[in-house]
């Protein structure tokens, strides 16, 4: 094996001098050193110090959805670099336009296309067109406020993260933006209305009628939810759900924003997650997976009739400014196009849509038998995107804290199984083990994943 072109103690000592690392309590550092991965080969990742681990979580936020050493898009990257790397986004390229019409033939019904860099980003744009819609177009003037679930997760800008429903992700930023709205999650194990189905109403959903009318319908202009809620708990909506959701959206001319940017890219056993249920978007909004994160990019794809929207005359003062003022520098980077079409390409050639509806039924059927451990409350997910919640009581349903969480995940840890959990996020409910492996993981590799996580279990917190 060739020698690595580092020093690994010097790396070690530089990632705690130099880098300021995402949604870490960086005093834990003192003592502890961060886990650095250095080379990928389908999902196993191994670290500085060449020890090998089975990552659970495609890269750690569930993007890394073909798996590692695709050298195939490595290729296409570089081969589309060297030829034409950049140009603004006002303009076209070849990889835009060809990214752009598959993305629309997996989205019948939707007209354009919008390309950006992040999940963040891509909302924010959903926000924005709708806001400058309620300023002048005339059937949707005041229209401006967005509503947002509990537990739902938009992303880190102050826009996307006014939408959110993670507490502890907003805590000490305020003042958030005015006119988001929350309503209630959807969550059957703990549902907010004390109710349990199919014993309901699903007063989870029709409650959003209630808001409406209670914020005024002339002035709720949009409503942005993720198929299956993601870093809230991996919580998917009963069938019953988003058919509600949809009848009220419409009878009150909002426009539905379904945030795809985890469940997109064949993650839930579907292509998107929303063709679980069969909900008609306004726009959907897409990154993570859809460039398999070798490359950073998003999209925010809307109907046509939002498009038409923005189609003004330019030289008439009263509307040459009604069109959608908005760019994005890395929007134009056609090295990310390339690798979101070879990574379609992957998706479609080895099948992995269907590889995910498969091994994800066998990796939830695994995860379940751990519902016989006193300390596993609930075991829930679609696809490869599955939870397990744990409690110290499964009675009363009293959550083990946070600390007791981390212990957990560090004994899967201990086990060379990277395994990850909502963080930062739900207030005393940060107790959910998340798994999103690549779409490729094999049925050995799912038992390894669960024995881990039961012998961390049965161990005790």
């Amino acid at each position: 094996m060739k020698a690595p072109a580092y020093d690994p103690e010097e790396m070690v000592k530089g990632d705690k001098e130099y880098l300021w690392h995402h949604l870490k309590q960086h005093q834990v550092f003192k003592t502890a050193e961060q886990l650095i991965p250095v080379k990928g080969e389908g999902l196993i990742v191994t670290d500085i110090r060449g020890r090998e681990f089975l990552d659970a979580t495609s890269g750690g936020v569930w993007s890394v959805i073909v798996g590692y050493g695709r050298e195939s898009i490595a290729r296409v990257v570089c081969e589309q670099l060297q030829t034409m790397p950049y140009f603004a986004g006002a303009y076209g390229n070849v990889p835009a336009i060809t990214l752009a019409r598959n993305l629309l033939e997996k989205l019948p019904g939707m007209g354009k296309v919008y390309f950006s860099n992040s999940g963040s980003e891509a909302n924010e744009k959903a926000f924005k067109l709708i806001r400058q819609a309620a300023r002048f177009v005339s059937a949707r003037q005041g229209k401006f406020k967005i509503l947002f679930r509990d537990r739902d997760y938009h992303g880190t800008t102050f826009g996307a993260m006014s939408a959110s429903g993670h507490v502890e992700r907003k805590k000490h930023f305020e003042p958030l933006l005015e006119g988001f709205v929350e309503f209630p999650h959807c969550c059957c194990y703990r549902c907010p209305f004390d109710m349990a189905y199919p014993g309901c109403s699903i007063e989870c959903a029709r409650v959003v009628d209630d808001i409406i009318k209670q914020e005024g319908p002339e002035t709720v202009g949009g409503l942005i939810v993720e198929p299956v809620t993601a870093g809230g708990g991996i919580i998917a909506p009963v069938p019953e759900y988003f058919p509600i959701i949809q009848e009220i959206c419409r009878k009150h001319e909002v426009w539905l924003i379904l945030d795809e940017v985890v469940c997109g890219f064949g993650r839930t056993g579907r292509f998107w997650g929303h063709e679980h249920y069969g909900v008609d978007a306004d726009m959907v909004t897409m990154a993570k997976g859809m460039a398999s994160s070798y490359e950073p990019l998003s999209a925010t794809v809307v109907k046509q009739h939002i498009y038409d929207l923005f189609l003004n005359d330019p030289d008439d003062p009263r509307t040459r400014l009604n069109f959608f003022r908005d760019i994005s520098t890395y929007g134009g980077c056609t090295g990310p196009m390339a690798a979101a079409l070879e990574t379609m390409k992957i998706i479609e050639d080895e099948g992995l849509v269907e590889r995910s509806r498969d091994m994800g039924a066998y990796l939830l059927q695994r995860l379940q038998e751990l519902l016989e451990l006193p300390i596993v409350g609930d075991v829930r997910g679609v696809g490869l995107f599955c939870g397990v919640e744990f409690v110290r009581d499964k009675a009363t349903k009293e959550p083990v804290s946070e600390a007791e969480m981390a212990r957990i995940v560090g004994k899967v840890f201990a086990q060379n199984v990277i395994v990850a959990r909502t963080n930062s996020s739900i207030t005393g409910l940060n107790t959910v083990m998340n798994f999103a492996p690549a779409l490729t993981i094999s049925r050995e590799q799912v038992d390894r994943v669960v024995e881990a996580v039961r012998k961390a279990a049965e161990s005790g917190a």
